[in-house]
């Protein structure tokens, strides 16, 4: 499973030694993250408590019925750089992404289909393309739509991400997702467009194996053999459809799937509760996001930690039994019991 961010690259990069990393975990120095109040991020509060994790939350609310996302909010990541978010309606949470210039969204589904192992990572572009949001009513009855121009440094800058990330990961594989099948697609500039920079950037990576493939065929395998795939990266539209594809998999009962990840930017990152596994009062979810956030924060020793907790109950099989009546507490105190 990977956890790591590209935004850390260069400072996980100065740490070379275990002694550095020890020392590095029991400064204690607290590292203030923004939150999202919710009864799952006050279940990761419960969890930071118990690991005695040198974290502390700066909570605020938000509405499911508000109709813009709070400045005061926008105001605290920029100064604290990290968030932990419950999942927020699209619309809410998009004016905030591009503010923040979020424009990485990275899904980690993992967990067991059948018999295999499933460990894929979706990046997709996460502020420009079909998303974009851009639409008015020309006359009553016609709307239109504006996509913004994908340009060559935001397709690049996708790719290098995509890639950095599978390297830094030990990653194997990078498939790109568009709409182009064997040299015909429907969006037949902007697709060409995207693949020619992931293209490009493949030919820097030669370790890493770089293959395209339909979006439509792309969820058909996914369902069929999703242990085929490692890091998928896609223009913002497909790559909703990948992940909620994904998402189907766990829902249709054939396995165990956890979806984790964020949003991120040159300078802030934003942990989500991406997947909820049929409940949303269900904090497993976020709880691996947590892990990643952790990693970010430059505390390996209390990832690690908590990342075996979460495998542990996961296994014992405390997080998906009946895991539309399981409730936030249950969870919070399996993870708790199976922290060493």
């Amino acid at each position: 499973m990977s956890y790591r961010s590209i935004s850390l690259l260069k400072s996980l990069n100065r740490i070379t030694g275990t002694s550095r990393i020890q020392k590095r975990c029991r400064s204690h120095k607290p590292r203030p993250v923004t939150v999202i109040h919710s009864n799952v991020t006050n279940a990761v509060a419960q969890v930071m408590d118990a690991m005695h994790a040198p974290v502390y939350f700066e909570t605020y609310d938000i509405k499911g019925n508000m109709n813009y996302f709070p400045w005061e909010v926008v105001d605290s990541i920029r100064k604290n750089k990290v968030c932990l978010s419950d999942r927020l309606k699209t619309s809410l949470c998009s004016p905030a992404r591009k503010e923040l210039n979020l424009f990485v969204s990275m899904v980690n589904c993992y967990g067991q289909k059948g018999n295999e192992n499933v460990d894929i990572v979706v990046i997709r572009e996460n502020t420009r393309s079909q998303y974009a949001g851009r639409e008015h009513e020309v006359v009553p009855g016609v709307i239109q739509t504006f996509q913004v121009t994908m340009t060559k440094f935001w397709s690049d800058r996708i790719a290098k991400y995509a890639f950095e990330f599978a390297q830094f990961n030990k990653r194997k594989k990078v498939t790109a997702t568009t709409t182009r099948e064997k040299d015909e697609n429907f969006m037949k500039l902007a697709d060409t467009f995207f693949l020619e920079s992931c293209q490009e950037v493949a030919k820097l990576y030669p370790s890493i194996t770089y293959d395209e493939i339909s979006v439509d065929n792309c969820s058909l395998r996914l369902v069929e053999t999703p242990e085929r795939f490692d890091v998928i990266i896609t223009p913002n539209l497909y790559g909703d459809i990948i992940v909620n594809v994904a998402a189907g998999i766990s829902g249709r009962g054939n396995g165990n799937i956890i979806m984790h990840g964020g949003s991120f930017g040159v300078e802030y990152a934003v942990y989500e509760q991406v997947g909820s596994v049929g409940n949303d009062e269900n904090p497993i979810t976020l709880l691996f996001s947590s892990v990643m956030m952790l990693r970010h924060l430059q505390l390996p020793l209390f990832a690690d930690r908590l990342e075996t907790a979460l495998k542990r109950a996961v296994s014992q099989g405390q997080i998906f039994r009946n895991c539309s009546n399981v409730t936030t507490q249950e969870v919070v105190d399996a993870v708790i019991a199976n922290l060493d």
